[in-house]
């Protein structure tokens, strides 16, 4: 494919991928005529209209606040632990390292359900994938709330995490609700209300072990979910299967396939990896400085530094307008520079508290505002009916690279302490410079 200079990459290639898309499905259409390779990802004709969506074809706002309320809800469950890591450490008479792998374990689990359980968002009904996931979550919290030993809440955390892919099919399900003009918006409201669910959780789990235990954190959590699944099994649109035809193994096979043939959603998957650990670079190991001198905090006081984090929901909002408008470029080398500046701000905050807040706000804006910025850029790549496999192919990269920083900087933090940290997140933020200048400069290397 030749671009012309003024015409953006993304966009473009984009753009010929659709018309790609449309000329295969026509194809398969015409009787007589044999599949070819192309049919792994293409797919029948879409699903009778909904009648929850809004009249202008689009999604009704309701609807949208109800996943972003469930999104926000669902992935809370990954992040009860991070403020209670110390206090669960001591209780269970584990080292701080040992238990900041309750962080990497949960993420691993949801990498494995994203391989293997979100593409099934293109081959089952959605709303039912979505409720048997959250009631799959509710003995999961249980296990946890009354685990005995460590290893026993490390399994807890891994089925947590493959249950809590629960988002990861809300996510998709709404943008394929959604207009093409009105995806990035619809995405990037209901990545705030995910954003503003994690922070929550933190804050929420941090108060309420202080006052009442952590195990009782986990119970909660339980019946939420149980809670949660009724209201979404009575109102999520009933949408039939999009890929009903497709056999599973072929649907995960046509990952690879599409994964091969979409360059942006390379691109733009490695952003997502390296912008998600640095994000866990830092929560994971800032109980364990808050926890000790010279901050000494207590576990209501550390899930407060949660609320630090809510630029990352405003990020989230205004980068899904902004891919809309076509600025993704700019706004990616943004993102990218204000994480660089956090991870300076946090080395001065190891000992002083208003850089280290000035630090967790700008991580948090940055990292989010790279996610939602890519997520909005691959749901444009292909048909709705494929939504989950790009899900799939986008999120197991993201979240490989958050249990990545999650393991690293855990051992980093017991060995060299928060400035090894800080260096792990710098290096990060340096990688994700690297590669955006690495399609920036010949862009503009070959426009007048």
């Amino acid at each position: 494919m030749h671009n012309s200079p003024e015409i953006d990459q993304d966009q473009t290639e984009a753009a010929a991928h659709d018309k790609v898309n449309r000329v295969a499905n026509a194809r398969t259409a015409q009787p007589g005529r044999a599949l070819d390779r192309s049919n792994i990802i293409a797919t029948p004709a879409p699903a009778l209209p909904d009648t929850r969506s809004a009249p202008s074809g689009g999604i009704a706002r309701g609807l949208i606040a109800l996943f972003a309320v469930a999104s926000g809800m669902a992935v809370a469950n990954m992040y009860y632990a991070q403020p209670m890591l110390a206090t669960i450490a001591r209780h269970m008479h584990t080292s701080s390292g040992v238990a900041g792998q309750i962080v990497t374990v949960t993420q691993a689990g949801y990498a494995l359900g994203l391989l293997f359980l979100v593409p099934l968002g293109d081959l089952l009904n959605r709303r039912r994938l979505i409720v048997g996931l959250l009631l799959a979550l509710v003995p999961a919290l249980l296990l946890a709330a009354l685990a005995p030993t460590i290893g026993v809440l490390l399994v807890a955390a891994l089925v947590i995490g493959l249950a809590a892919v629960a988002v990861m099919v809300l996510v998709p399900f709404a943008a394929s609700l959604a207009g093409p003009a009105e995806r990035g918006r619809v995405v990037g409201t209901i990545m705030s209300g995910l954003l503003i669910g994690i922070l929550i959780s933190r804050t929420v789990s941090g108060v309420v072990s202080q006052a009442f235990g952590w195990r009782i954190v986990f119970a909660a959590a339980a019946i939420l979910m149980l809670l949660l699944a009724g209201v979404l099994w009575r109102v999520l649109p009933r949408r039939s299967p999009q890929a009903a035809t497709l056999p599973y193994p072929r649907l995960l096979a046509s990952i690879a396939a599409l994964v091969r043939a979409e360059p942006v959603l390379r691109r733009r998957a490695l952003y997502g990896a390296l912008a998600f650990a640095m994000f866990s670079v830092l929560w994971t190991n800032l109980a364990f400085l808050l926890a000790h001198p010279p901050y000494g905090y207590d576990q209501a006081l550390i899930g407060l530094f949660g609320l630090a984090g809510v630029g990352g929901a405003a990020a989230a909002s205004l980068a899904g307008r902004w891919a809309d408008r076509g600025w993704h470029r700019a706004t990616t080398g943004g993102f990218i520079l204000a994480s660089l500046a956090a991870f300076g701000l946090l080395a001065l905050g190891g000992t002083a508290l208003i850089p280290l807040i000035a630090g967790i706000v700008l991580i948090d804006l940055g990292a989010q505002g790279i996610h939602v910025t890519n997520q909005s850029i691959i749901y444009r790549l292909r048909g709705t009916e494929q939504l989950s496999r790009i899900t799939t192919a986008y999120m197991v990269t993201y979240f490989i690279g958050g249990a990545a920083g999650s393991a690293v900087s855990a051992l980093v933090f017991a060995q060299h302490g928060w400035l090894g940290v800080c260096l792990v997140g710098a290096l990060l933020a340096l990688g994700a410079l690297a590669l955006w200048l690495s399609e920036t400069l010949p862009v503009r290397q070959h426009q007048p």
